[in-house]
Formats: structure tokens, sequence, C-alpha cells
């Protein structure tokens, strides 16, 4: 990124394993009688761009949480690079950056002012704690608004400055919950456009979110929470193998009233002019299939792999 960036030092346990950046083994946390988290276990690499995707409700905040120390875990092990979250908390804190899903500052006060403030909780004073501020301010494109007050900017520039902040302290992981939540098209490209450039440059980003289409673009591993269960974890190519499966998509020039799985020999769907006929995994004979469909008004065969969205809406039972 700038100069500032620094290399991630990693710690190890001997001359062949890597310590995690992140380290969770059985996380409880429970609510009264409510478990919003139940048990799960990940580790997440330095250098990684990870992906904790659950619908509303599953447990992401409160992982967060827990790892983050805004809410004591019931159980369970929490370690950042090896350090504890709980008895080594000062250390552990120091390595994370955390985007909270809410905007938590203050909204009547200037945007430049908000960061120069908060850097002084890092430690940051006189020319380093200026130089700083600015270097974020222009990295993130928000100098122009530097004398605005909080309150006056855009749903976007906000989630850039609560980025900005969490990066004060030039920390190895930067953790993301729900970064894009209700930001618009462009800001939310601007946004994956610099977490990646933070990544490439070797810091750790740990994202929660809903939206499928960002855990697609941006991270390489996922796991798929729901009801306080880790129920998938796997590489985002594994995850879309094993749960996915490949589909021909016919395109008609005209709809079909009747339709049949024998008539295709597969599993189909229609939408609108599109047939929509599910590969099983195997064999599959093409010439078969396609003296099935030639006296139907086909304008275009595409084969394509099942969605991540998809994949998430039928391990997560969600409409």
């Amino acid at each position: 990124m700038g100069k500032e960036e620094k290399v991630i030092s990693v710690k190890k346990d001997d001359a062949s394993k890597v310590v995690p950046a992140i380290h969770i083994k059985n996380l409880v946390k429970k609510y009264g009688k409510l478990s919003a988290v139940s048990g799960i276990s990940l580790d997440i690499m330095p250098g990684e761009f990870f992906a904790l995707l659950g619908p509303n409700g599953a447990g992401k905040s409160s992982t967060i949480g827990s790892l983050c120390g805004l809410v004591n875990k019931t159980s369970g092990e929490v370690r950042v690079f090896g350090s504890d979250v709980e008895s080594d908390y000062k250390l552990a804190r120091s390595r994370i950056g955390l985007v909270p899903q809410e905007l938590n500052m203050d909204k009547f006060e200037k945007v430049r002012q908000v960061l120069l403030f908060n850097a002084g909780y890092f430690g940051l004073s006189g020319t380093a704690r200026i130089a700083r501020v600015d270097s974020l301010l222009h990295e993130l494109g928000l100098w122009s608004k530097r004398d605005a007050k909080v309150m006056q900017l855009s749903g976007g520039m906000k989630r850039k400055l609560m980025i900005a902040r969490a990066l004060l302290h030039n920390p190895d992981i930067l953790i993301l919950d729900e970064p894009t939540a209700g930001v618009d098209v462009e800001s939310r490209r601007s946004i994956w456009e610099y977490v990646r450039k933070l990544n490439l440059a070797g810091k750790t980003i740990f994202l929660t979110t809903h939206y499928i289409e960002e855990a697609q673009q941006l991270c390489s591993r996922i796991a798929i929470i729901n009801n306080g269960k880790i129920i998938a974890l796997d590489s985002k190519d594994k995850i879309m193998k094993d749960f996915g499966s490949q589909e021909i998509v016919v395109t008609l020039s005209s709809a079909i009233k009747k339709l049949s799985s024998e008539q295709f020999g597969y599993p189909v769907e229609a939408r609108g002019k599109e047939l929509i006929v599910r590969v099983p995994k195997g064999d599959f004979d093409y010439k078969k299939f396609l003296k099935r469909i030639i006296d139907l008004p086909v304008e275009k065969i595409e084969m394509r792999q099942t969605r991540l969205e998809d994949i998430f809406v039928k391990l997560t039972n969600t409409k």
C-alpha cells in the first residue's frame, strides 16, 4: 500500500508450523438459554482473505464480538497470533482492526478530527499521527471530505471512514463485519478494491457478510454458519464442487407450456424462456440430451456451475 504498511510477523511454534492469525476452538456463546454460537472451531492463516457467511442471527457478530473482546465468551479458546484474547488481551487486541456493522462515532464531529482523536488511543502523536491520518484519508478517497461532519457523509463514505479508523494502528488483521450493508454499488466496488489491495500487501482479512457475491468476489476460503454452527468450511472452489452441481441453461425463443423431467431425463426447471436442467455428478450423456430437445425452439445452450448463492440458500434453508 504505502510506506507505512508493515510486513506481517508470523509467530511459529517450531521451524515448520505457522501459528494461525486467528484460532477459534470449541467457541460457545450463550445469552441466557439461547446459544448464539455452539462450539465452532476454525483457523484463519496469516495473509488469508476469509469469509464467514450466514443469514441474520446465525452467530456471525457473536463470533466477532468474542474475538475482539466486545462480548464475553461462554467457553472455548480464541487466540490471535497465539495470544489469548482474554489473558493476553492488550497484545491480541493491538493486532486487530475492527469495522463494526453500525456507525459508532460522533456524527457531529468533523471527519479528520474523528481520526486524529482516535489515533491517540493507539499511542500516535505529533507528526506521525497527522501523517497516518492524512495518508488514510487520501487512500480511501476521503480527503475532500476531511472538514465535513460525519453526518454529512454518504453511507459509503461513512463505511470508508470506519475502515480508516480501524487501520489507524496498522493492525495485522482487519475484521469487516457486514462492511457494505446498505452501501450503494459504486461505493461497494470501491471498498472491495481497497481491501483487496490490503490483502495483497499481506494483511489478514476476516469478513462476515450475508452478501454472497461479496464473499465470492473477494475470498479464497469460506465458512458457512447457521444457527450457531459451522455447516461448511473449505476453499470456495471446494465448497462449490462438493455442494454444487453443473446445470444446462437452454434458452428458447418462446416458453413451452408443458414440462416434465421425463422428457429431458433429468430434473428440469422452467424460468420464463429458460429451461434449467440439473446435471448429476458423474457421467452425462450429452448426445442423448440433445436428441431430447431437438424439437424445441432452442436459441442458445449454456453450461454453468451452480452459484455460491444457490448453495448458501440450500445449506441454510433460507428463502
